[in-house]
């Protein structure tokens, strides 16, 4: 087969393959043979059928599968053998298919438009120095962490008398009173209501329960109490949603339980429910293996900022980069044939902006030797499954429940290509840190979530 390749600008490719008879015919001949093998023709045993009337039924189409197949193989194997970096899928001149007879011996010639991506020399040493938030894990923030952890682990306690500051909960019966302020004959009635004080938002009704106690009758009215959500004060009264648009009576509300929310103590107890029987043993083992926890949490938005400065200044060196426009925008075109030109010309810019950075990180993969294993995948797997069960107070998961979730989110293709992408951007990272001259920068994690929110909003 016969392979040519011009390229006059280094964007914009032509590569020509030219497909000889000999270049097909004994794989034609082959896939004819596997054809009367299983052929059910009428009047002939499987097999016996003459292989004139299997090259006359199968012999066209066996030879377009045949060619097709040959310039999918040496067209990829040319590219790859001569290291042309394409962006997106060659392009193929449709006349081409149609105007080649089948019937016939050949030569069948095939042209295709190939996008070839402009070469980047910039890259990065250590004469280059890049920002790096230092995100600091403080006792404040381990504080947090650690009254978040009391909470997960606290549980419900009776008490005698209401405390405002804590969100504590009221159960009892509520019944309406009628203008006289007693309880109305025939009137709204509900038995094991549930009412949070803290949770009013009218304050003179949020007050009456100030004082609460076991066994006290409060009078207040559900209405204002409740202005602007008629789903709790259905809720409260034992009525449907429909049912309390006439509401507007005083209420009595007899205390029978408060419950009062206990945070755990800081205990063997806790250490044993967050790690694991006696993983941990002390109070400032617990504080530290906190911090650890937080400071891993953190160094993934630590790794994503110095990412983004990385991005930003290697842009800024690579400075303006030639692409073969008129084809990208057709393959654009192409694959989003439903949305027009328009979508086209509207989005071009920013698909040619990820480009850019795209070429930029796989020549730093190159330069670095980033390469990714399973190995790799399934620890940031893990990694990632580990940080959403953290999320919720769950540190303690056996290593095998935490493999079986890992690998169940590899099998999924979007869980799959977002892993990568993390992986990549892990090792990258890393591995640049070891090349650039860092400038570290200290910062509170509520001010490095300030910065980063500000900056999206630019």
């Amino acid at each position: 087969m016969n392979i040519s390749f011009e390229c006059p600008d280094k964007i914009n490719g032509l590569l020509t393959l030219t497909v000889e008879k000999e270049d097909y015919e004994k794989d034609v001949e082959k896939k004819l043979k596997d054809y009367r093998k299983k052929a059910n023709v009428p009047g002939f045993r499987p097999g016996m059928v003459p292989m004139g009337m299997i090259k006359r039924m199968f012999g066209q189409g066996a030879k377009e599968e045949t060619v097709n197949r040959l310039i999918g193989e040496k067209l990829s194997a040319y590219l790859t053998e001569n290291k042309v970096q394409v962006l997106g899928t060659p392009m193929a001149y449709d006349e081409d298919f149609e105007k080649n007879d089948m019937k016939t011996d050949g030569p069948f010639v095939y042209r295709f438009d190939v996008a070839v991506a402009p070469e980047i020399s910039a890259g990065l040493s250590a004469d280059d120095t890049i920002d790096f938030y230092d995100i600091t894990v403080d006792d404040a923030l381990i504080d947090e962490q650690v009254e978040m952890l009391r909470s997960r682990g606290g549980h419900e306690a009776k008490v005698e008398a209401i405390d405002m500051a804590a969100n504590d909960m009221l159960k009892g019966d509520v019944r309406e009173l009628g203008a006289d302020g007693n309880v109305k004959e025939g009137g709204i009635s509900h038995e094991g209501s549930i009412l949070m004080p803290s949770m009013i938002k009218a304050e003179e009704q949020k007050n009456l329960f100030a004082d609460a106690k076991v066994g006290s009758d409060i009078t207040f009215n559900p209405r204002k109490a409740y202005p602007e959500s008629d789903a709790e004060l259905a809720s409260l009264l034992g009525i449907s949603k429909d049912d309390v648009a006439g509401v507007e009576s005083d209420f009595t509300f007899h205390v029978a339980e408060i419950m009062h929310f206990v945070k755990a103590d800081v205990n063997q107890e806790l250490f044993d429910k967050v790690f694991g029987k006696d993983e941990v043993k002390s109070e400032e083992e617990f504080r530290a293996r906190i911090k650890d926890g937080i400071k891993g949490q953190v160094a993934s938005d630590e790794n994503y900022k110095f990412m983004l400065d990385v991005r930003a200044y290697l842009e800024g060196k690579v400075g303006e980069l030639q692409f073969p426009d008129a084809l990208l925008k057709r393959m654009m075109l192409r694959n989003n044939k439903d949305k027009g030109e328009k979508f086209v010309d509207e989005n071009y810019g920013a698909s040619i902006k990820e480009l850019k950075w795209q070429l930029i990180k796989e020549k730093l993969a190159g330069d670095c030797n980033i390469k990714l294993t399973d190995a790799d995948l399934k620890d940031v797997a893990m990694g990632v499954t580990r940080m959403r069960f953290a999320q919720y107070g769950m540190t303690s998961i056996e290593d095998s429940y935490v493999e079986k979730f890992a690998e169940d989110m590899l099998k999924q293709e979007k869980q799959r290509e977002m892993i990568v992408e993390s992986a990549i951007n892990m090792k990258l990272a890393a591995a640049l840190k070891e090349v650039v001259k860092l400038n570290k920068i200290a910062i509170s994690l509520d001010d490095f979530n300030k910065m980063m929110n500000e900056n999206k909003e630019k």
